[in-house]
């Protein structure tokens, strides 16, 4: 996870496959609720490079989304990019699946070599 918050800049990257999400999303979540309740207007990129997550991380990468959506109907000029392995279908349907439920976000699939 690298968060720059002055640049606008935000990433996940790797695995993530904890016991209790909630209490490794919340702390995200809180940050992640400071940091858009004062970006309205602002241009902000979030990067997603995961390279597996369990169903627990899914519903809370679910609701991160839905509170990106909601940031971006706010205002905050919000680009999503879901990077994934060329070959690997199941993170390119997660991609897909996630960015269906965005209204407001600008949502790039990324295949990576």
């Amino acid at each position: 996870m690298d968060f720059d918050f002055a640049a606008g800049r935000l990433s996940l990257k790797g695995e993530s496959y904890p016991e209790d999400a909630s209490a490794v999303f919340g702390p995200i979540f809180s940050a992640l609720e400071t940091f858009f309740a004062a970006t309205e207007g602002r241009e902000v990129t979030f990067d997603f490079d995961m390279a597996y997550f369990n169903s627990s991380s899914a519903k809370a990468l679910m609701n991160m989304f839905q509170m990106l959506d909601q940031a971006a109907a706010s205002g905050c000029r919000l680009t999503v990019n879901w990077f994934f392995a060329a070959d690997d279908d199941t993170m390119k349907e997660f991609g897909e699946d996630f960015s269906e439920d965005l209204d407001h976000v600008t949502f790039n699939l990324v295949a990576v070599e």
